[in-house]
């Protein structure tokens, strides 16, 4: 095991080892590495676990978290998520935390494609509509997701700047309208609900054509709706935003239009993402480029 600039090294055989000292029952099940992550490395256990491994995550606390919170929301949501069921603690072969949870069978989407639009459209609703509920007291608080577009100014114009958007023949100005409205829309006036805060196509899994399932739920929290109601352009085929609308029937049309800005800076960041990896960044990924593009004419359509 090796540390560089703050990564630790995760072999196979550091996971069996913990498992042993930890957990012993679950030591000699198959362990196979899961293709991408960064905050976080996935390894397959057997056929119905995974352990994940805090990474590049400075603290615990994303992880933490979904093992206090995944518990809670699990049970009412209609697609498969991961559930934690064995805790790791830091020790002296490892000194972050990793947990095992329950394995989300299929594809990722930034590797896979929905070819059921409509009924893609349907599940993504019908999980938010489960998720989007008030969210009690002591939910956590994000410090950069789940509020309104104008507090997120500063990183749209981040994204402006860094996308390359010759690129993929975008039009700046109507990217800057879209993101306009949304900055000028009325904010959420209901309650603070639980909210996923970071739906893009690596954190939802498609099996048979259609969503099947949703992971990732580090950035769970209080917030506004819209931050993920941005899925319906960000996810789903063109032309699904519409019906995703009127399953959900649940957003006005000022959260419809917080969620398309929220589409647009999401969508610059799966290309910035994309950029980075045909150049060679760290962290980048060039897969991602096509499904931003892809994602943010999806926005500029409507």
């Amino acid at each position: 095991m090796t540390d560089t600039a703050g990564e630790i090294e995760i072999t196979a055989d550091l996971v069996r080892d913990l498992l042993r000292e930890q957990h012993p029952d679950l030591a000699e099940l198959s362990i196979r590495e899961v293709a991408g992550g960064w905050g976080n490395q996935m390894w397959r256990l057997g056929d119905e676990l995974a352990v994940r491994m805090q990474r590049m995550d400075r603290t615990p606390a994303l992880q933490l978290k979904e093992r206090r919170w995944l518990p809670v929301l699990a049970p009412r949501l209609p697609l498969a998520v991961p559930t934690p069921v064995r805790f790791g603690e830091p020790s002296e072969r490892f000194p972050k935390h990793w947990t095992v949870m329950t394995w989300v069978d299929g594809e990722p989407l930034d590797l896979a494609s929905i070819s059921r639009g409509a009924h893609a459209a349907d599940m993504l609703a019908g999980f938010l509509r489960a998720l989007h509920v008030e969210a009690p007291a002591e939910a956590p608080i994000s410090v950069d997701r789940g509020f309104h577009p104008r507090d997120c100014t500063d990183g749209f114009e981040h994204f402006m700047g860094a996308v390359d958007l010759d690129e993929g023949a975008a039009d700046a100005g109507a990217i800057r309208a879209v993101w306009k409205d949304a900055v000028e829309a009325d904010a959420w006036a209901g309650p603070s609900v639980w909210v996923h805060g970071d739906l893009h196509p690596a954190n939802v899994v498609v099996s048979d054509g259609t969503l099947s399932g949703v992971v990732d739920f580090g950035d769970v929290a209080a917030g506004d709706p819209a931050w993920d109601l941005a899925a319906a352009w960000v996810l789903l085929p063109a032309g699904m935003a519409s019906r995703f609308f009127d399953m959900y029937a649940g957003a006005d049309e000022v959260a419809i239009r917080r969620a398309r800005g929220l589409a647009a800076l999401k969508s610059l960041f799966l290309i910035l993402m994309g950029q980075n990896g045909d150049r060679g960044r760290p962290g980048g990924k060039p897969h991602w480029g096509p499904l931003g593009w892809a994602a943010l004419d999806r926005v500029l359509e409507g």
